[in-house]
């Protein structure tokens, strides 16, 4: 991982988070699925949900990652780290909390992470990591969250049946709840 990511994240430190976008995406590449899973440690401790601080270092570092895989086309090499991290997701809470429905700290990870997963659905060793997670989304408690993935299966579903098809029980009943 490199030096900057472990000390944004080994310390939380917010005053430098923005400094990893002066990296360049080569640069960071080699550490990304290390730095995802330190971000899945943080966002897993029980003090994550009421820690502003971590949760800005965590966005800002997810958002950066997130680019450089795009950037890198590097899906394929982190994939299983960037899946676990949004997996880690739906063991908290995803619905929209108050009443400005605001999303969860951890809705909004998995926000982050979806697109940048599901956009390669093409990629089919990505999509057998990714589809039997996006469909537990499906049942997680956040309505834009599950609107988002189901449009995301539905280009999964063009290219890779296949790995949908032991699904369509969930996705029925999915679609049936709304």
């Amino acid at each position: 991982m490199h030096q900057l990511f472990r000390q944004v994240l080994g310390r939380r430190d917010l005053s430098r988070a923005g400094d990893l976008f002066s990296l360049a995406d080569a640069e960071i590449e080699d550490g990304l699925s290390e730095a995802l899973d330190h971000i899945k440690v943080i966002s897993c401790s029980p003090d994550y949900v009421s820690n502003d601080n971590d949760q800005a270092v965590v966005e800002i570092c997810v958002t950066r990652i997130t680019t450089a895989i795009r950037e890198t086309s590097s899906i394929e090499r982190h994939s299983a780290a960037l899946v676990g991290l949004w997996e880690s997701c739906l063991e908290h809470n995803l619905a929209p909390q108050g009443g400005g429905a605001e999303d969860t700290p951890h809705a909004k990870i998995a926000s982050d992470i979806t697109s940048c997963i599901l956009q390669n659905y093409s990629r089919p060793s990505v999509m057998a990591l990714a589809v039997p997670v996006a469909v537990r989304f499906l049942q997680g408690g956040n309505r834009e969250l599950s609107r988002n993935m189901s449009s995301y299966l539905s280009l999964a579903a063009i290219a890779q049946a296949d790995l949908l098809a032991e699904h369509t029980e969930a996705m029925t009943l999915s679609v049936l709840a709304g």
